[in-house]
């Protein structure tokens, strides 16, 4: 061939290179663009969809998929973001947050063992992305793969301070370093104050277990600690030890049925065992009632209530269960017994004022000649403490002193404006008012506090039923 055919030859492919992948190529742009635009608009499966399609026309563009797969899952397509993601990491083109996503989208759709692989490949991949090691030791601990979760915080650790991983590491050092422990959760607690309470709880247990001897009774008291900071999983491994160190300790027994409640599960049989092994521990007996009380036999929570203050008939604990439960069973009278019988074992306890009032005002009993002293008695004992102060204003409510309700209702919200309960009782102060406008503020500020809680439900049930 001639150099001037060649020359020919060259200019005809080039043009028909041009003719065909041209439109191909700008059709690619034009997807890219639309996919963009589609994803500002938090359109994410659309531009799921004009990711992918540019990917496929500008094929060298491999970090496309990536896009397509971010979008499916911020779609919440979770199959699609699997298809995506692991096509773009055969072709070698995830990002750390691309590794991150794959595993949560596994996570999420159930396989957790193919998100556990993920995390650890993208971490031999990014070994420095403190965030795939904070996801892997959560998953480690949504199994209660302890070891491993502990070997992830430690590893993210080292790449940079966090209080969340040194709270979680501490929590898990309870049960097998207590010194350690009490050394990380202080450190979690000076980088973030919003875990000063729980250290302080768990700091308390771990001092107090330390002065224990018997193994048993020490674990039982670290793992009263974790329940009370609601880490029940943990508190269980802390009383199966109690359990295995002595297999007749009914108390470790009793805590280990609430802690297997906590969890999900039954508990019945372990507390059945605690009452075998010592009928006469008040302990054993105050569980099985909480445990009756869950299962709505109150008549049987009552019993075991009783068989307590038997047990420890100074204890102001135990009059006030049975006032519950006397309530739970309908006979009132009964119940204001045991709740005065509260205050008369210790008359100087502002909470068993307190609850003595919210009885009377909950359920409409001698509001002005028990409750409204009880809660004038629990405000004079602690005067700045807004759960008194909520009482006080409660009772006024109920016992038809709008004004003082009011005042008093707005004091404690000052002085705790997070307690979607007050929000809840300003606002019965407003409808009682005819106030409609600043009800519907402090409903709407209740259902926000306590979203998914309780007092958050009841004030969405107000809501609908004055604002439909």
């Amino acid at each position: 061939m001639s150099k001037q055919n060649s020359a020919s030859f060259f200019v005809i492919l080039s043009v028909i290179f041009i003719a065909v992948f041209a439109p191909i190529v700008y059709s690619g742009y034009t997807d890219f663009r639309s996919a963009q635009d589609a994803a500002a608009r938090f359109s994410f499966s659309g531009a799921a969809q004009k990711y992918e399609s540019a990917a496929r026309k500008l094929f060298w563009r491999n970090d496309l998929w990536e896009q397509a797969g971010l979008s499916a899952y911020r779609a919440q397509s979770m199959r699609e973001a699997i298809r995506l993601l692991e096509i773009a990491r055969r072709k070698k083109s995830l990002s750390a947050n691309g590794w991150y996503a794959l595993g949560l989208a596994y996570w999420t759709n159930g396989d957790h063992k193919a998100a556990l692989s993920v995390w650890q490949s993208g971490i031999q991949v990014n070994p420095i992305y403190a965030p795939l090691y904070d996801r892997l030791a959560s998953a480690y601990h949504e199994q209660g793969n302890y070891i491993s979760e502990q070997d992830a915080l430690t590893k993210r650790l080292a790449l940079a301070d966090d209080a969340s991983a040194r709270y979680r590491l501490g929590l898990l050092l309870t049960l097998s370093d207590p010194n350690q422990s009490i050394k990380e959760l202080l450190a979690a607690s000076s980088l973030d104050p919003q875990f000063d309470p729980a250290v302080q709880t768990l700091r308390a247990a771990l001092s107090i277990a330390a002065l224990d001897s018997i193994p048993s009774s020490r674990l039982i008291t670290i793992g009263r600690g974790l329940g009370l900071v609601e880490e029940w999983a943990l508190a269980s491994k802390a009383f199966e030890s109690a359990v295995s160190a002595d297999g007749k300790n009914a108390e470790a027994w009793a805590w280990l049925g609430e802690a297997r409640q906590q969890t999900g599960q039954e508990g019945s049989e372990e507390l059945n065992k605690a009452l075998s092994l010592d009928p006469r521990d008040s302990v054993v007996r105050g569980l099985r009632g909480l445990y009756w009380k869950r299962q709505g036999n109150y008549a049987e929570a009552l019993n075991e209530y009783l068989y307590a203050a038997q047990i420890e008939p100074a204890n102001p604990a135990w009059q006030v269960s049975i006032g519950e439960a006397y309530t739970q069973n309908g006979d009132l009278v009964l119940a204001l017994a045991a709740y005065q019988k509260a205050t008369e074992l210790a008359p100087s306890d502002a909470a068993y004022w307190r609850l003595l009032a919210m009885f009377s005002a909950d359920n409409g009993v001698q509001i002005i000649e028990l409750g409204l002293p009880a809660a004038k008695k629990a405000v004079a004992l602690a005067p700045k403490d807004p759960l008194m102060l909520d009482a006080l204003g409660w009772s006024y409510l109920n016992a038809g002193y709008l004004y003082n309700a009011e005042q008093t209702l707005l004091k404690a919200v000052q002085t705790a404006p997070d307690s979607a309960l007050i929000h809840i009782h300003l606002a019965e102060t407003y409808l009682r008012k005819g106030d409609n406008t600043s009800a519907f503020k402090e409903l709407n500020l209740a259902r926000q506090l306590d979203e998914n809680g309780p007092v958050g439900k009841l004030a969405s049930r107000i809501l609908k039923q004055y604002f439909p």
